[in-house]
């Protein structure tokens, strides 16, 4: 399973998200977009959303910290 978080520094839904992916053990890549543009560029490209967190779990986008979404696709419940 591949997993990006597309994110910044600054934002609690985040840190949230990114607690949850470590409380569940899913490795994931974190991209900051607020320091790279490149990211930011693609995030916006598979999103149409500057707005963060995206999160991508094999290619299937999530807008926002969805909890049961993620947790569906990473295939860990709460």
């Amino acid at each position: 399973m591949k997993v990006k978080v597309y994110s910044t520094l600054t934002c609690p839904y985040c840190k949230m998200a990114k607690s949850f992916l470590d409380e569940k053990g899913v490795s994931y890549e974190d991209l900051n977009v607020a320091a790279d543009a490149a990211a930011r560029d693609e995030m916006v490209k598979k999103s149409g959303q500057m707005g963060v967190p995206v999160i991508e779990v094999d290619g299937e986008v999530i807008i926002g910290f969805d909890r049961e979404r993620l947790a569906g696709l990473i295939g860990k419940g709460d």
